[in-house]
C-alpha cells in the first residue's frame, strides 16, 4: 500500500473512532429486577465490542415503557426492560408517537416469593388467602363489608395465627401487576366476592376486576415505591410479618428469610421455568427497532444479553436467581432478523 493510501486509511479509521466515541451509548431503562442483570451484561458487552457502556436506569416497568413510548430518535429510550408484557394501551401509545416496530425480546424468567423471617412460623397460600387479607372488601356472610380481619387463622385455619402485617411492591412494579392478577383477582374469584362486584358495576367485568384490586388502609398492607433491601429492613422492624420479594433477592437472603409455598409448591427456578409455580413472571426487553440504525451498538447489546454465557442455563442470569428460558435459541433469531411484535418469522 502506498503511503498516500496508508494515511488516508488512517485517517478514515481515525475518524470512525472518533465517531464511535462520540456516540450517544446505548439508553435502557424499567424494571427494577432486570436492572442489575442489565447492568452486569454491560460489562461482557464492552469487553467484546468497540462501543461505549450502555446507561441502564432502574425505574420501574410502567416508567420505562412509558419513556420508551414518547417516540423515535436518538435522544429517546432504545430499550425498556420490564417484568411483565407490554400492554396494549401501552403499544397504542407508542404507535401514536411513532414507535411502530418493537421486538420483544424475552430474556428469562423470575419467581415471586412470599418470605417471612426465618424463625417464625411457615405459610401456605392460595390466592384467597391474600384477597381476604387485603382486600377493602371482603365476602363474609353471604355479603361484601369491610374487611374486618386481623389475624391470617381467622379466615383460614390452616394458616398461623398471626398479625397480618404485608409489603408489596407499589403499583408501578411490573411485580405488582402479576400479584394483582394470579393472587389478588384470582382469590376475589374463587372467594365469590368477584360475582358481588360484578352485579354491583352492572355487569363491567374491567370494573369488577379493578375493584378487586382495592387494597385495604392500615398496617395490614404497605406498598413500597422500593422493593428489595428496603423491604427487608421494613420485615425487620415488623414481627411475623410477610412481603412479596423477587426470587433472586430471597435466595441472596435465606439465612434470615423462609419461603411460603403457593398452592403447595415451593418457589425454585425448575418449577418457575416448567410453570409448575404459579406466582411467576417472564422477564422482557423491548428494543425500538428504528433507533437501531440510529445508535450504535444496541442490537449487539441485546445479543450479548441473550449470549449463553449470559442467559443460558447455568449462564450469569442464574447468578440473580433468574431462569433461564427454554426458547432463547429462537429468541435469539428474532433479534438477528429484527422481526418485530406482530411479524411473523
Amino acid at each position: 500500500m502506498s503511503l498516500k493510501r496508508l494515511t488516508a486509511a488512517t485517517a478514515m479509521f481515525t475518524a470512525i473512532a472518533a465517531t464511535a466515541a462520540l456516540a450517544e451509548p446505548v439508553e435502557v431503562a424499567g424494571s427494577s429486577t432486570v436492572f442489575p442483570y442489565a447492568m452486569m451484561s454491560g460489562d461482557t458487552f464492552v469487553e467484546n465490542h468497540d462501543f461505549g457502556y450502555p446507561n441502564v436506569e432502574s425505574i420501574g416497568s410502567s416508567k420505562g415503557l412509558k419513556r420508551f413510548c414518547e417516540g423515535v430518535g436518538a435522544d429517546t429510550l432504545d430499550i425498556a426492560t420490564a417484568s411483565r408484557k407490554i400492554k396494549a394501551k401501552e403499544i397504542k401509545a407508542c404507535a401514536e408517537n411513532g414507535v411502530t416496530d418493537i421486538i420483544e425480546v424475552r430474556i428469562g424468567y423470575d419467581g415471586l416469593v412470599f418470605a417471612s423471617a426465618k424463625k417464625g412460623p411457615s405459610f401456605n397460600f392460595v390466592p384467597a388467602d391474600w384477597y381476604q387479607a387485603l382486600a377493602a372488601r371482603v365476602l363474609v356472610d353471604g355479603a361484601l363489608v369491610e374487611n374486618p380481619y386481623t389475624s391470617w387463622a381467622e379466615f383460614n385455619a390452616d394458616l398461623p395465627d398471626v398479625g397480618i402485617r404485608t409489603f408489596i411492591p407499589a403499583s408501578s412494579h411490573g411485580t405488582r401487576e402479576v400479584f394483582d392478577q394470579k393472587m389478588m383477582l384470582a382469590g376475589c374469584k374463587a372467594t365469590g366476592a368477584y360475582d358481588l362486584l360484578l352485579a354491583e358495576n352492572g355487569g363491567d367485568a374491567k370494573a369488577a376486576g379493578k375493584a378487586c384490586l382495592i387494597t385495604r388502609e392500615g398496617k395490614a398492607v404497605e406498598e413500597l415505591e422500593v422493593t428489595g433491601t428496603e423491604t427487608l429492613d421494613k420485615m425487620r422492624g415488623a414481627k411475623g410479618s410477610i412481603a412479596l420479594l423477587g426470587l433472586a433477592f430471597y435466595e441472596t437472603n435465606v439465612g434470615e428469610l423462609q419461603a411460603a409455598t403457593v398452592e403447595g409448591v415451593s418457589p425454585s427456578s425448575d418449577v418457575i421455568a416448567n410453570g409448575e409455580y404459579l406466582v411467576s413472571r417472564p422477564l422482557f426487553m423491548y428494543v425500538k427497532k428504528a433507533n437501531i440504525a440510529l445508535t450504535p451498538g444496541i442490537k449487539e447489546y441485546v445479543q450479548t444479553v441473550l449470549s449463553d454465557e449470559l442467559s443460558g442455563p447455568g449462564g450469569f442470569l442464574t447468578i440473580f436467581g433468574l431462569v433461564a428460558d427454554p426458547e432463547l435459541a429462537s429468541t435469539r433469531e428474532m433479534v438477528t432478523n429484527e422481526v418485530t411484535m406482530g411479524a411473523s418469522s
